[in-house]
């Protein structure tokens, strides 16, 4: 039976459970009744982590629920707690950010999947470069995932972020724009809030004429002129760090 569930980031500040503070690592697995752990996941804790037998892990399935276990030095993780609920948080953030060169994507997602993101756009702009097809894409797409996943574990996340699949970024801005809340990175733009909880950034070239001329809101995130990877992740921790009231508006 599931524990009680923590109230979402909307209403301040809130502490993680100690039992996912304190753990010596943090795991996502697919059964949290009966846990097992795969080949990778084991030689973490043992080689990696160096974990000891009967050391205190938690397991999470990706989608809120999590437990404490412990560990046995082999491939079995016990059970050593009831099952816990949390809420997802709330306004759900999402960052959309215009496919960048080599490493850089992978860069963004790893930070933005730590500081709390629900969900990451990856957009081809009018005037992006980089541009994924094909098996090459969805290879890239599979890293992507996994390094969200490993971000997850080490950040003691219990909500996996979705990661999308490369768009066109005028279809993604024609589609936020009809709900609302999705708002253009730009020079110049209004100081950023939960008004707008979906913050998408464009290509070092800027946003395109036909990109602008979808009407969004534009904010902005400081006076300097950022990379793509760095706006987005930028616009990442503010939102977090605004949705759990680390930070207030203005």
């Amino acid at each position: 039976m599931p524990g009680a569930g923590r109230g979402p980031g909307s209403g301040g500040a809130r502490r993680p459970a100690p039992e996912l503070v304190e753990a010596a690592a943090h795991l996502l697995v697919d059964d949290l009744e009966e846990p097992a752990l795969g080949a990778e996941e084991r030689h973490h804790l043992a080689r990696v982590l160096r974990l000891r037998r009967g050391e205190a892990v938690t397991i999470s399935d990706g989608a809120g629920r999590w437990r404490p276990c412990r560990w046995d030095g082999s491939n079995r993780l016990h059970p050593d707690g009831p099952i816990m609920a949390e809420d997802r948080p709330t306004p759900p953030v999402a960052v959309g950010f215009s496919l960048v060169k080599g490493q850089r994507p992978e860069w963004a997602v790893q930070r933005l999947t730590e500081v709390g993101v629900d969900r990451i756009l990856l957009l081809v702009a009018e005037r992006s470069v980089v541009r994924w097809e094909g098996q090459r894409g969805e290879q890239h797409m599979q890293r992507l995932k996994r390094v969200a996943r490993a971000a997850a574990m080490q950040s003691r996340r219990v909500w996996l972020p979705v990661v999308e699949p490369p768009a066109p970024s005028c279809g993604v801005l024609a589609e936020l724009g009809q709900g609302g809340g999705a708002a253009l990175a730009d020079m110049g733009g209004r100081p950023l809030s939960l008004d707008h909880p979906i913050v998408l950034v464009g290509p070092e070239g800027g946003w395109a004429p036909p990109e602008l001329a979808e009407g969004l809101p534009v904010v902005g995130l400081g006076p300097t002129v950022l990379r793509a990877e760095t706006a987005a992740v930028v616009a990442g921790t503010l939102l977090c760090a605004l949705r759990a009231g680390v930070v207030s508006a203005g």
